[in-house]
Formats: structure tokens, C-alpha cells, sequence
């Protein structure tokens, strides 16, 4: 039986509402509107949203719910793409950029409201501060910030000089921030397992434990298990970073990499104040970025370094750290209770790729590490496709989404040497 990889998200954990996490592996045949392959994000998003639309969905899931890197990762929840403004437009046009411009908006806001309309109980909590590691990034994120305000209309971001950053922070070493107000930081897997909850209620079908190891498409949809198959009008990939090679297709298009986090003992109220004293979620422009916040109850989560081999470091806590340590040297002495690591999954271009591969058979994956609120999104979107409404799929389809160069087999030498690189410009450049 999968279990969950020790964290501190996995110690704090809420059990579903039938009182049970541990959902039957698929034995036998069943028959359903559509399948879905995947129970993160995006796999539980689909089904809840496609469920409310009268579809039966079944929903097959290798491990448990949420046990990739929807329950592992920072649980911040902002507008925005990895892809820069200017950038994106000179791929899909103005006009084009604005609208996904706003889907990002779009993609915070249904996660707020999917909280509140389900009551999931995931530590949600208000405000993401993005800081300038350098000197040098200060003048490109005081551009970004009057652009989104003047030629995006976006007013809930604003800009903060150095003094301001120092004395919400408790420390010298970032330049300058900038503040999105609508942005939240929560509990990812609490997050997981609320929108299963959810979905759960709506009449989904969930299969722990089931891998998918082979489907066909066509007249005659057959979605393939160990010991089950389902027969399916649409079948959609939600796997993500877990893709490996069960759609050849799509592999090429995205990198699994690995992050890490850790969680400290439990601070003082007089010590998260000074050091967060906003309580908001943090990260920094780095390449390789630094991302804390404070959890519910006064732990900092540090998620710091990344590693892009098959294989997480032997010690975790000590190898994120060393992170922590360089910002806040003054915590040396606190324990560290958690150290985790998750693979997600990067594209090329940063922007998420969504693809309808055959006339029924969709996809969604790589993030690029804005996967709690576009994952969310694009379960809904999914659903919508499926249901006839995909005017917003399709614009993120027409995204150009190249494969890495080497496909599955020669993209790791290629995208090490990039990192390292990058990497090495986070330390001296």
C-alpha cells in the first residue's frame, strides 16, 4: 500500500470526510463518462468540476491523494505566469497575453472560493511578498509592478522599497518586494484533500493505489490497470512530473526536478514577529528560489535548493538548511523537525502546457512551480473542454510549448548544465 512521504504536511494531515484517506484499489471493470489519471490538482479539479456538470468520473491515482507535489510544496497561491509579460505576448499576441494574464487572477480567485464554498480546512492565509535577492533585480521588479498597475489595470500588488522589506522581514538581506494582497499561502496537502472531499460528495469515484498502465483511445476507450480497467468516453492526464512514460507524446514536454523543504520546531510569538512580521508568504528572485512562510503553528517552512537527478540528498534538512541559514543566521540554534522533498515539473518556456492530444484525450501539466493555483485552474478548464466551453483550454493550448532538446532520454545532461549555470549566476553575478 502507497503511503505518504514523512513531512510535516503528512503529520498534520486531515482525514476526508467518509473518515477515511485510504481509498480502494480498482478491481474489475467499471464504466464512466470520463477517467481521469492523477488525483493532484488538477486531477481533483477536474472531477469536482466535471461531477457539478452531471458527468460520472472515475479518478485513478498510483499512490494516494495529493502525493506528488500537490502535498509536498510551498502552498503559495499568487496571479501570474513564469513567463515574463512581454515575452508571452510576442507568442500569442496582445490581446491573447491579457486574457491569460487574467486567468492567472482567475486561478487565486477559484481557489479562494473553492475553500470557502467546501470549507476545506487548509491554514489559509493572506498575502505573498515576492523580495529582491539582489541589488541588481530591484529596478526590474519596480518595472514590473508599475506595469501591471498602468498598462494591466492590476491594482493589488504594490511596491516596497528596502526599509519596508527590512522591517517585515527582520533582516538586511533582500533590496526590495513586491506585495500581492489578493495572494494566500495555505496547507497544500490539507488543500488536496479537501477538494477530494469535495469531489467525493459530488459523486466522484476515487481508486487509490491504482497505476494506469496502458489505455486506447477511440470508439472502444479503455483506460488499463493491474487488476482493473475502465471503459471511459474521455480520458484526461493529470500526472504531471509523473508522467514517465505512459503517454511518449508529452514527455518530451516538461522536466521533473526536485525541491525541498523543511519545517523547524515550533518559534516563539515574539520571534515569527520579528522575522515575518506580517505573517505572509515569501519568495525570492533567485533562479533557483528561496520560498518561507510561517505554518499554523509558529514553524517556519523553508523550501530552498533543488537537485535534478533521480535521487533526493541523503539529508534533507541539513541540505535546505544551509538556505535558511544565509538569510536568518540567527536560527541556527532551532531544531529542525521535517525535511521533505517532491518532484514537479518544468516546461521549456515556463508555461504550463495543455494539449488536446486525440478528440478525447487531454492533458495538463507543468506548472513551473505555480502549480497550486494554475493546476486548480486547470482541472476546471479541463472540465470545461470536456463539456463543450473550451475557449479558455485552447488559448493555453496555442501557448508553444517545445519539447526539451534530447526528448525523455537526452534532456538530463542538457537541463543540469542549464541549472548549474543559472545556479552559479544566484551565488556571484
Amino acid at each position: 500500500m502507497a503511503e505518504y512521504a514523512p513531512s510535516y504536511y503528512m503529520a498534520t494531515a486531515n482525514t476526508l470526510g467518509n473518515d477515511t484517506r485510504c481509498h480502494a484499489e480498482l478491481v474489475g471493470e467499471v464504466t464512466t463518462d470520463v477517467c481521469i489519471v492523477g488525483a493532484g490538482y488538477t486531477g481533483l479539479s477536474a472531477a469536482l468540476h466535471l461531477a457539478e456538470k452531471g458527468y460520472s468520473v472515475t479518478l485513478l491515482e498510483a499512490e494516494k491523494i495529493g502525493w506528488g507535489a500537490s502535498g509536498r510544496n510551498g502552498g503559495q497561491v499568487c496571479p501570474g505566469h513564469n513567463m515574463e509579460y512581454q515575452a508571452l505576448k510576442s507568442k500569442v499576441g496582445a490581446g491573447n497575453a491579457k486574457v491569460l494574464w487574467d486567468m492567472s487572477i482567475e486561478s487565486v480567485a477559484l481557489v479562494r472560493q473553492l475553500i470557502t464554498q467546501h470549507n476545506i480546512q487548509c491554514d489559509q492565509k493572506q498575502g505573498v511578498l515576492h523580495v529582491a535577492a539582489k541589488a541588481s533585480h530591484v529596478n526590474a521588479l519596480q518595472e514590473s509592478v508599475e506595469h501591471k498597475q498602468k498598462e494591466l489595470g492590476y491594482e493589488d500588488i504594490r511596491y516596497l522599497a528596502r526599509d519596508e522589506i527590512q522591517a517585515m522581514l527582520g533582516t538586511d538581506h533582500f533590496h526590495a518586494g513586491e506585495y500581492w494582497s489578493e495572494g494566500i499561502h495555505l496547507h497544500p496537502l490539507n488543500y488536496a484533500l479537501g477538494l477530494a472531499d469535495a469531489a467525493l460528495g459530488a459523486g466522484v469515484s476515487i481508486y487509490e493505489n491504482t497505476r494506469v498502465s496502458a489505455y486506447k483511445t477511440g470508439v472502444d476507450t479503455r483506460v488499463s490497470t493491474v487488476q482493473g480497467e475502465v471503459k471511459a468516453r474521455y480520458i484526461l492526464l493529470a500526472c504531471n512530473g509523473y508522467i514517465e512514460n505512459l503517454e511518449p507524446r508529452i514527455a518530451s514536454k516538461i522536466m521533473p526536478i526536485n525541491n525541498f523543504m523543511l519545517a523547524t520546531e515550533p518559534l516563539s510569538d515574539e520571534l515569527c514577529h520579528r522575522i515575518n512580521r506580517d505573517d505572509v508568504a515569501v519568495a525570492d528572485s533567485k533562479f533557483v528560489v528561496n520560498y518561507f512562510k510561517l505554518s499554523a503553528d509558529n514553524r517556519i517552512l523553508w523550501g530552498g535548493g533543488e537537485n535534478y537527478t533521480r535521487r533526493f540528498p541523503k539529508d534533507i534538512r541539513h541540505f535546505v538548511q544551509r538556505h535558511m541559514l544565509e538569510v536568518y543566521p540567527e536560527l541556527a540554534g532551532v531544531k529542525v523537525d521535517y525535511g521533505w522533498g517532491g518532484t514537479l515539473a518544468i516546461t521549456l518556456n515556463r508555461m504550463p502546457y495543455f494539449a488536446r492530444i486525440e478528440g478525447n484525450l487531454f492533458v495538463a501539466q507543468g506548472y513551473s512551480g505555480h502549480g497550486v493555483a494554475l493546476a486548480t485552474l486547470g482541472g476546471k478548464l479541463m472540465a470545461e473542454a470536456v463539456s463543450g466551453s473550451a475557449e479558455k483550454f485552447d488559448l493555453f493550448a496555442k501557448v508553444p510549448t517545445p519539447d526539451f532538446p534530447g526528448g525523455t532520454l537526452l534532456r538530463w545532461p542538457g537541463l543540469v548544465a542549464g541549472m548549474l549555470y543559472y545556479s552559479l549566476r544566484d551565488r556571484f553575478l
